[in-house]
């Protein structure tokens, strides 16, 4: 049977990869110090490793697709396929970002102020790059972690490094002086894999139901019944994504009305539908928008 390789990203992104998985309708199961967990999809097998490798393994053949940062796509200059954009992580459904950060209490303001000085950090290549194209002269180094303390006990000058809500940062007592670029989870995949036609179906298919599952993230559907004479004063104040459902309930002049919502949408939108006069209202949750 033809199988297709992916890599789950390890570390912090790893929970949220697989309950994004599991919404789309894969279910993983993790093993204790196992780097090859089992999947109930007899086409795919997978493999755990850290989201900085990622790339490479896919560039290399070693995986067919494997979901990783844009950073560390960027950060290894590796040249692979990108299928899609997942926008999501730990905390939030937002992208990350990769921060200029100083001392609290440091004159430092702006990166040219940075002229000569150390910089510590993981993202290397993109950081030189960075700084390179803005002509700043610095002296780069590679952290292996910790990498808040560095700034904090002058063993450098400013980091760069990623955050989602500066909290980290700001509990060692740094400050945020710029932001040097955003990024977010991509499902990548591997050039010679792209081209082979199975494997790209494949792929296709998990970008697919991946993307489905985020779309639906906040989204609810909403159900009514709805008497015919008041079905069109409901409808002009019903959001949707193209129109809203409907049917004509069984041998009765009421309507089942039925539409997909943001979820913050609801408690304004339900005490309205009352007074509309929409009954039996249900709300129910999406796990795939397509």
């Amino acid at each position: 049977m033809k199988q297709l390789k992916i890599g789950i990203p390890k570390g912090s992104l790893e929970k949220a990869t697989i309950e994004l998985f599991a919404k789309s309708g894969w279910q993983i199961r993790l093993k204790s110090r196992n780097y090859f967990p089992e999947i109930d999809d007899p086409e795919l097998s997978c493999f755990i490793c850290r989201p900085q490798e990622m790339s490479q393994y896919v560039e290399s053949g070693m995986l067919d697709a494997g979901i990783t940062g844009k950073d560390w796509t960027l950060e290894n200059q590796s040249d692979v396929e990108v299928i899609a954009d997942l926008v999501y992580s730990k905390v939030s459904k937002k992208p990350t970002r990769w921060v200029v950060a100083v001392a609290g209490d440091s004159n430092i303001k702006t990166v040219e102020d940075l002229e000569g000085k150390k910089i510590s950090t993981e993202l290397v290549n993109v950081t030189r790059q960075f700084f390179a194209e803005r002509k700043v002269n610095v002296d780069i180094a590679f952290s292996w972690g910790a990498t808040e303390a560095k700034a904090v006990t002058g063993l450098a000058d400013a980091i760069v490094e990623v955050t989602e809500t500066e909290s980290t940062i700001r509990a060692h007592g740094l400050k945020v002086i710029h932001e040097l670029m955003q990024s977010n989870s991509q499902l990548i995949a591997n050039k010679d894999s792209w081209n082979e036609e199975w494997k790209k179906d494949k792929i296709n298919n998990i970008s697919m139901l991946l993307q489905g599952a985020l779309r639906a993230d906040r989204i609810v559907g909403v159900k009514m019944n709805v008497p015919e004479e008041k079905l069109d004063t409901i409808i002009d104040v019903l959001p949707s994504v193209t129109a809203p459902t409907v049917a004509q309930l069984y041998k009765q002049d009421w309507f089942s009305v039925e539409t997909v919502i943001s979820e913050h949408q609801v408690r304004d939108l339900v005490p309205q539908l009352i007074k509309l006069g929409a009954e039996g209202i249900i709300e129910y949750a999406l796990n795939k928008v397509i």
